[in-house]
């Protein structure tokens, strides 16, 4: 196997055009050094040195030259690129479900920062479907959900609850929630959390009918507009001619979790991670 020690090798060789200074340049004796560079030569299958002439590169060893120092440089800069990394701090790659309020979603993003932990946040905001698929995956380190949801086989923390609201067109009465349809995202964002919110729903004897928004932003449109009614946990949600009241009746709370990989190598300083932000979560809806 090539390694870069053999690429070292070569290039003090060549440069040096002396068997003992380039040994000490890579800090090994001469006979390893000659060993290391017949490895080379039997791996790539050409001559690299003319021995005749004292140390002088063959055609085939003056075309790897310049391939082998730019190798090296690479390498090099990667591991700088290393070392900074580990410098600034773990990176954590947190999932947020777009039913999170931005407040929240701000506030569980600084949590470790404010705990002092040496943490470089990287946000992404997706489906909750999405977002157990990219913990699995190994491209995020946590996310907060929508519950309930199939884990299957990533760890979870204790669900936290938080109030709703429905928003409704100021004109009409208290018994809009059955005359016009309820703007809710998409069932494959997260089936088992839109199934239990339309069974709750339900449960009270009401014909549940939806029209399906892309976001609350555009369910707010539709709720503005008279064409629909909203439940939110976005406490600053509002708009002209939107009337607010808490959702209790039936209580629809939004239910989140945050989740993670148990079976990666780091899963305990994740977990440890994952309890900050379920704490955090847990003083938000608390307040």
């Amino acid at each position: 196997m090539l390694t870069e020690r053999h690429l070292e090798i070569f290039v003090a060789l060549a440069e040096e055009e002396h068997f003992g200074a380039a040994a000490q340049r890579v800090g090994i004796t001469q006979p390893p050094l000659s060993q290391g560079l017949r490895r080379l030569e039997a791996l790539l299958g050409v001559r690299l040195f003319d021995r005749n002439r004292g140390v002088a590169l063959t055609d085939e060893g003056s075309l790897l030259l310049p391939h082998a120092r730019r190798a090296l440089a690479a390498l090099s800069e990667l591991r700088e690129i290393g070392a900074r990394e580990h410098a600034d701090g773990r990176r954590l790659r947190l999932g947020l479900a777009p039913e999170v309020p931005a407040r929240l979603a701000a506030a569980v993003a600084a949590a470790p920062v404010r705990a002092g932990e040496q943490t470089r946040i990287g946000v992404l905001t997706a489906p909750t479907a999405t977002l157990l698929s990219d913990v699995a995956a190994g491209r995020l380190d946590l996310a907060v959900i929508r519950h309930p949801a199939v884990l299957d086989g990533l760890a979870a923390g204790r669900v936290v609850l938080f109030p709703t609201w429905l928003l409704s067109p100021e004109d009409h009465d208290g018994g809009t929630p059955r005359r016009l349809p309820v703007a809710v995202r998409p069932r494959e964002e997260a089936p088992a959390a839109h199934d239990l919110f339309i069974d709750t729903l339900a449960s009270r004897g009401r014909r549940v009918e939806t029209v399906v928004v892309s976001d609350e932003r555009a369910g707010l449109a539709l709720v503005a507009a008279g064409q629909a009614v909203l439940v939110t946990a976005d406490d600053t949600l509002t708009a002209e001619g939107v009337e607010r009241r808490p959702a209790t009746d039936p209580a629809l709370p939004l239910r989140l979790r945050v989740v993670w990989d148990p079976r990666r190598p780091d899963a305990a300083e994740t977990a440890d991670m994952a309890q900050l932000l379920v704490d955090t979560l847990a003083r938000q809806a608390a307040k």
